[in-house]
């Protein structure tokens, strides 16, 4: 069991965790690696990292959602697909190999986040057009397919519904909001699983947790304040990320 001194670097990494996944998603991909460097067992890691994500996601989700960044009447219709395809991914990492897709998934990541930053206008402006036919094609099948990702393998997952709402019409700020209360509801459907799995290492994970809550706060007010260009640069560094986590096995 690691000594509680691994705190002196988890909280500060934790919180900035939560800054960077309630900008652009990606946060687990500083929280796992950290709590696996303290010494946790991988399922005390993963099922630890969903005790702390929840408080982030929740943290980040009210901030968007009291300011008007979240598009209810769309969210609410995903939730049960994104609850589905996290379980479906869950129970697939039982069969398959994950690694046979990382790579696969990495070269994906670097494309959207290529897509994003080379275009000056994309997620810039809110064209959302409401809950119209092309809408619903796009974002109800997109959104089982990255929550499916979600369950099978993970890092990343926000950053890919970030790009899916964008696609959409939402501008990067909207679409960060959107994303962030799908997290949330995949985080609190794994939540519950590891719950009753016993795997969490709770003195770890709730004050970590406390600190990813911090950082999702300061991480949401700023991107509000500072907007859609500010989070495409947050957005860039976090696809790089993402990529080398997926292909560094």
């Amino acid at each position: 069991m690691p000594d509680p001194s691994v705190l002196l670097y988890g909280l500060p990494l934790a919180f900035l965790a939560g800054f960077i996944d309630a900008v652009a998603g990606g946060g687990g991909t500083i929280t796992l690696p950290t709590l696996i460097f303290m010494g946790l067992p991988p399922a005390q890691a993963v099922a630890t990292n969903k005790l702390l994500a929840i408080f982030g996601s929740a943290s980040s989700t009210w901030q968007y959602g009291r300011s008007g960044h979240i598009e209810w009447p769309l969210v609410l219709r995903l939730v049960p697909l994104a609850l589905i395809g996290s379980a479906i991914g869950a129970y697939l990492v039982h069969f398959v190999d994950p690694n046979i897709f990382k790579n696969l998934v990495a070269v994906i990541i670097l494309g959207v986040g290529a897509l994003v930053l080379t275009s000056k206008k994309f997620g810039v402006t809110d064209k959302y057009p409401g809950l119209t036919t092309r809408v619903l094609a796009l974002i109800l099948p997109g959104t089982l397919v990255v929550s499916l990702y979600d369950g099978f393998i993970g890092p990343g997952t926000g950053t890919f519904l970030m790009f899916l709402f964008a696609l959409s019409g939402f501008n990067l700020v909207r679409s960060s909001g959107n994303a962030r209360a799908i997290n949330l509801a995949t985080n609190a459907g794994a939540f519950i699983f590891f719950l009753i799995g016993g795997k969490m290492i709770f003195w770890i994970g709730l004050p970590m947790g406390a600190a990813n809550a911090l950082g999702a706060y300061v991480g949401a007010k700023m991107a509000m304040l500072r907007g859609s260009a500010f989070i495409k640069v947050v957005y860039a560094f976090i696809v790089l990320v993402v990529a080398a986590r997926l292909l560094i096995h």
